[in-house]
């Protein structure tokens, strides 16, 4: 089955999108222009992406001395990309976007990802003016969003440094007003910065005309000390080129300098830089009546001290993305094992095993395509059973973001609450099953899945960053069991039970899924209890010893549960059976019942037993 009709299944007979066009939003929106997305979207996949997916794998950028070189083939993507009005389809028509539903956006845009997610699109670009239509001045908006939407700037998100990693409360990074007046900047307020990021991605290229960099930085206080954690944490808008109040450039480079590319073991299209703010290189003219401090020009977002509670903005919207780029290279993964499979003949059928008989292959036989094979097949469901699994997941939260931007006030809320508890489910288990997919595609090509004569073992790497980038495995186990799972006495979490208690209901009237409600009840309890029984000593040493397994467990439940739900949708309309022709999808929602739930088993005895195991494990006996 293709991309395209997995798509469609989802957003239409599951998810209903089309029923978005009844609110004031969508209403010049249907089923015939969602369409038209995605043929635009698949067309410039499959011309502008796909074919030089393995080009900008080997061609990396590189840096001349002057400036960073990339592949005339990124830059054609890129310009097609923006020339798609994809980096502005959800945002007004008053300011060129599409008004399309959020859902539609994130569906179609899966298909860049599964054609090249190293050539990249425009996540970041519109996560950073997403955030500072949210945050920023009304000037602000104008100048830097609107300029990133039409695809002339694009953005980034400047968060760790090389002392820090992702302990942002570690940050050094300074922000000091610009002399006096300069609360008058246009622009907004201005300040110099001096410091150093890394990690980030795009920050450095010739791809647009402008770069907006958004940074975390820490304003010192009177005594000149930066404030220890969070608290200090504010965010600046830092263009790589000066601007004026108009969104014109004037001419000067603003103090942003390379200072080293990272070589990558995937993503390698993607420039990945370090940067300096404020050495000195391009010195920038100063303002206001008196003397400025030397560094780069930075205006601020928000209020001073709420820089990280505006930063999450995009880092959420980053999760989900990232979540889907790990989806859709697992999907590529699977199709192209799925490929050789049927095409690669290999072995022949056992024969024998009865009353003592030991089993034999009759070599006179002719040999059968290995997708024949049941451990192969094995292997197919499994990746099926992860990478369609994955996208029904990322595209429901997608769908939450809908009703909560335009849905009634109690549904906007609950969808709110429901998005940060499967915001770091809908970025970690992509990350971790969609990889695993990649690594049981290489397993079915052999010896020739490990050379490079086939892509899966490029889908292997690019992969394996999402467990890292946006928020490390840890960290979202940590996120989810620490703060989530907890927050507005558990509501969320209560949200969440309730949604997949009415699938476990509606389940047990339909033949052949009546066995999988009672499944997903029992591992729905089991969680329930594990959550309680973590917290039952009120120590968070205690509860989060074993995060990651709980956000395992956690995760396959949600997994079964839109497994499930996603079930239902092939069931016959006024009929309990299953339709026929969708053998595919059932066929892969049971062997995530048979062969991956009953696993959360093994993950929870660690976490409600409170297991201290590797928490108290002393580091001098390694």
């Amino acid at each position: 089955m293709s991309l395209r009709c997995t798509v469609d299944f989802l957003l239409y007979d599951w998810l209903d999108v089309t029923s978005l066009a009844q609110r004031g939003r969508f209403a010049d929106h249907s089923r015939e222009t969602f369409d038209a997305v995605f043929d635009t979207c698949e067309r410039i996949a499959r011309e502008k992406y796909a074919p030089f997916n393995r080009l900008v794998d080997t061609q990396e950028p590189h840096f001349d001395g002057e400036k960073v070189i990339l592949p005339q083939a990124t830059h054609d993507a890129q310009k097609a990309y923006a020339a798609s009005g994809m980096l502005s389809a959800s945002q007004d028509y008053e300011i060129g976007g599409m008004q399309l539903p959020y859902t539609v956006e994130a569906a179609a845009n899966a298909f860049f990802a599964c054609a090249s997610v190293s050539i990249g699109s425009g996540l970041l670009s519109v996560g950073n003016a997403n955030l500072l239509m949210k945050h920023g001045t009304e000037l602000q908006r104008t100048v830097f969003a609107l300029n990133e939407f039409s695809g002339l700037w694009s953005g980034t998100m400047c968060l760790s440094e090389p002392q820090a990693g992702s302990s942002l409360s570690d940050i050094t990074t300074r922000a000091v007003a610009d002399g006096e007046g300069f609360e008058e900047e246009p622009l907004g307020p201005r300040y110099r910065l001096k410091g150093n990021k890394m990690w980030i991605s795009a920050g450095e290229h010739e791809l647009t005309e402008n770069i907006i960099h958004l940074v975390l930085a820490k304003i010192p206080g009177p005594d000149g000390k930066l404030v220890a954690g969070t608290r200090g944490i504010s965010l600046f808008v830092v263009p790589k080129k000066m601007v004026n109040a108009a969104g014109k450039l004037t001419g000067e480079r603003n103090d942003v300098a390379l200072a080293g590319l990272n070589h990558k073991l995937g993503w390698r299209g993607t420039t990945n830089t370090l940067l300096n703010f404020g050495e000195g290189k391009f010195p920038v003219s100063s303002t206001g009546s008196g003397p400025a401090a030397p560094g780069a020009v930075g205006y601020l977002v928000g209020k001073p001290g709420e820089g990280l509670r505006c930063m999450f903005h995009m880092m959420n919207e980053a999760r989900i993305g990232v979540g889907t780029a790990a989806t859709m290279l697992g999907m590529a993964g699977y199709y192209a094992s799925l490929d050789y499979a049927k095409n690669r003949p290999q072995g022949r059928p056992a024969r024998g095993g009865g009353a003592g008989e030991a089993v034999s292959k009759d070599s006179a036989q002719p040999q059968v395509a290995i997708i024949e094979h049941a451990d192969i097949k094995r292997m197919l469901l499994a990746q099926k059973s992860y990478c369609e699994g994955a996208l029904a997941l990322e595209l429901y939260c997608a769908r939450l973001v809908d009703e909560q931007h335009t849905g009634a006030p109690q549904a906007a809320d609950d969808a709110r609450l429901l998005l940060e508890v499967l915001t770091p489910i809908a970025k970690s288990w992509p990350s971790e099953w969609c990889l695993e997919a990649n690594s049981l595609a290489i397993q079915i090509l052999g010896g020739y899945g490990y050379t490079r004569d086939f892509p899966v073992e490029q889908y292997w790497r690019d992969n394996r960053l999402n467990m890292i980038h946006e928020g490390t495995h840890g960290i979202q186990a940590a996120d989810l069991l620490g703060r989530k799972v907890l927050m507005e006495n558990g509501r969320g979490l209560t949200l969440l039970a309730a949604r997949m208690n009415a699938t476990i209901q509606r389940a047990r009237d339909v033949t052949g899924l009546a066995a999988h409600a009672d499944d997903l009840e029992r591992a729905l309890h089991q969680v329930a209890s594990a959550t309680k029984a973590a917290w039952s000593t009120g120590n968070p040493t205690h509860a989060l010893a074993n995060a990651v397994p709980y956000m395992q467990a956690f995760g396959h439940t949600v997994l079964a549960w839109i497994w499930l739900d996603v079930a239902l949708a092939s069931v016959q309309p006024k009929s309990i059976t299953l339709i026929a022709n969708n053998e595919g999808r059932t066929g892969a929602m049971r062997y995530f019942y048979h062969y991956e739930l009953p696993k959360i088993g093994a993950w929870l005895k660690v976490v409600e037993t409170r297991d201290m195991t590797c928490a108290d494990f002393p580091q001098e006996a390694f």
